[in-house]
């Protein structure tokens, strides 16, 4: 790898800054349903002259590798923690890996340790809207201030790490940095760490967590993972550290036996899903699900999951054992966790972006599915949670995905299709993805719009015609970046 960072732009950070709701066409996108509940994206910062701050370390950050170009390698983080005292070993942590429901399984996580009046630090990528979303504690976003104070903190470290490498520190490593040094700062009782990519060499993977969490593995990165599940398996199964417990979500065969196998070689404890904890029963109910679930100790009885799908009460039982074994139940000793306050813990959690309903009349959702396993199990949310008389999806993804699959796995859902494309140079072209899309479903079912904000106008105006607002919905989805964007243009954050 050579030093030309801007040769490959990362998708997930190189964002307008200045973006925010807009006008389409004569009226301006906005949420009907009021403010969010619960913790919030955050807005830009109103006092100017942090706003201006807080840009300036972004654009810094941004002026380093992307989190999409990568050198398999954990020696700058290690030379940059070294430096920094390594304040990763000042709290213990849960790490967290997989290919889809990382981040809401961390906040699932995160929101239970807080309950129990732990102070938690959690580690999250992408983000949504803000950057400071990606470093939380006790369940917020990093302020903006506490953001650009944590980096002139470290900015010294990172520049004497920079100099005695032979590349520089990466956008992600930077950042990474930056949250274990908060964390210490602040300071955590816990850490709550989702990986980036993969997991081995992952610049997260310095810390020695006791309990290693795997969500659903399925195909995604495969120019740097692998092209099977097994293959992918290889490299998330580097976060299982010796002696340690691992909750393992339900997955392919081939990448349970590496699992598996990884934790035996490091005389890890393991969990599995469907085996020793999972969901013994599941409901829907109104703004969301009843569930009980089974965790290491014992039942869980009226459980209400404030968030849709099936796939996210399976993240529920993940996070639930990963908080037993944090503790040490289905180990160290019998017994469960208090039922009042696992039943408080989970009817807060939020999950922003994740079948999230932003707009009511027609009804708008937003998911960042972005690959076609995320795309089915969103499609299976989507169909089972919302009585749908007609479906509208607004579709902006990202070239290096399998686009195809993912409009495939939407395709039966989909009454028309509105693609479009977000403002980062990884997003496909409207053209191009237009071009897959009538593949797909037919020239007379595809609308293109270039331009976001004009697409939800044309996605809402599709929806308002079916027997005025009678059961019409508009589903926005296809990359992280195309529903941050979206939940702006729609007022939220």
């Amino acid at each position: 790898m050579d030093d030309r960072f801007d040769e490959i732009v990362d998708a997930e950070t190189n964002r307008d800054p200045d973006l925010a709701v807009i006008e389409a066409g004569s009226r301006t996108l906005r949420t009907q349903s009021g403010t969010p509940q619960g913790d919030q994206v955050p807005a830009r910062p109103a006092d100017p002259e942090v706003d201006k701050a807080l840009r300036e370390v972004e654009q810094e950050l941004l002026g380093r590798w992307p989190e999409t170009k990568l050198d398999p390698s954990l020696v700058r983080m290690e030379a940059l923690l070294d430096l920094l005292g390594d304040p990763q070993r000042a709290y213990p942590s849960i790490h967290i890996t997989g290919t889809n429901g990382k981040t809401s399984t961390a906040r699932m996580i995160e929101t239970l340790l807080g309950a129990f009046e732990l102070r938690t630090g959690r580690y999250t990528s992408p983000h949504v809207q803000s950057i400071t979303e990606r470093i939380s504690l006790d369940g917020v976003p990093i302020a903006a201030e506490r953001f650009v104070e944590t980096w002139a903190d470290i900015k010294p470290y990172v520049e004497m790490t920079d100099a005695s490498q032979e590349h520089r520190l990466s956008f992600f490593e930077a950042l990474t940095g930056m949250a274990y040094a908060a964390f210490a700062d602040a300071p955590v009782d816990v850490a709550v760490v989702e990986v980036g990519m993969g997991g081995s060499w992952d610049a997260t993977n310095v810390i020695e967590s006791s309990v290693a969490v795997v969500t659903p593995i399925s195909l995604d990165h495969t120019d740097r993972l692998g092209n099977t599940p097994g293959e992918i398996a290889v490299e998330k199964s580097g976060i299982i550290k010796q002696d340690a417990t691992v909750i393992l979500a339900q997955q392919p065969v081939d990448a349970a036996q590496v699992m598996l196998k990884k934790a035996v070689e490091v005389n890890a404890t393991v969990a599995r899903e469907g085996m020793e904890f999972g969901v013994t029963t599941r409901e829907i109910a109104v703004g969301g699900q009843q569930l009980t679930l089974r965790g290491l100790g014992g039942e869980y009885e009226e459980i209400f999951l404030p968030l849709y799908g099936a796939h996210q009460a399976h993240n529920a039982a993940v996070a639930l054992a990963a908080v037993e074994a944090f503790f040490g139940i289905g180990a160290q000793h019998a017994g469960s966790l208090d039922i009042e306050t696992v039943r408080k813990a989970f009817a807060s959690v939020t999950s922003p972006g994740r079948l999230e309903v932003v707009r009511r009349s027609p009804t708008v959702v937003l998911d960042a599915a972005h690959n076609p396993a995320g795309a089915v199990v969103t499609a299976a949310g989507v169909t089972e949670a919302f009585n749908f008389s007609r479906l509208i999806g607004v579709v902006g993804a990202s070239g290096d995905k399998d686009v195809r699959g993912l409009l495939e796995a939407f395709e039966p859902i989909f009454a028309e299709i509105v693609v479009t494309q977000n403002s980062t140079p990884r997003a496909m072209s409207a053209d191009d993805l237009a071009a897959i899309a009538v593949e797909v479903f037919g020239d007379e079912r595809v609308v293109v719009e270039p331009r976001l904000d004009d697409a939800l106008e044309a996605a809402i105006t599709l929806a308002e015609e079916e027997d005025e607002y009678a059961g019409a919905g508009v589903l926005v989805t296809g990359s992280v970046i195309t529903v941050g964007e979206a939940r702006l243009l729609l007022g939220r954050g």
